[in-house]
């Protein structure tokens, strides 16, 4: 049975640069920090960062979406960083907001802000 999302994993060619990133746009440090492997706890779901490039062109078509509670002020800190949006906020019906940003390792970070949704 499935128990719902539990961890994305994004390929990193430097991944160093990507700890140092994604500490920053998170807000917090890695729980699991091996050379193989960078674990962040995110709200009760895992966003991993995988150095294993093998066979991997960079970025992906993956979107994983990550939950805020508001995707205006949420854009807005990462602009902070110099991203610019891969898809601007777009209003899917019901209160519910999604946008798209490309991390600098060619990764499609998603946001979405879902009313409805409880974890």
């Amino acid at each position: 049975m499935f128990l719902g999302l539990r961890t994305a994993v994004y390929k990193v060619d430097d991944l160093e640069v990507a700890k140092e990133w994604y500490s920053k746009v998170l807000g917090v440090e890695p729980y699991f920090d091996e050379a193989f492997y960078v674990g962040y706890s995110v709200g009760g779901f895992e966003l991993g960062l995988d150095p294993d490039m093998s066979d991997v062109i960079r970025g992906n078509n993956h979107i994983a979406y990550w939950g805020v509670e508001d995707a205006e002020a949420a854009c807005s800190r990462l602009h902070e960083f110099g991203i610019e949006p891969h898809e601007p906020i777009q209003d899917v019906g019901g209160g519910i907001k999604v946008a798209t940003f490309k991390d600098p390792f060619g990764n499609i970070f998603g946001l979405i802000e879902n009313p409805h949704f409880g974890a």
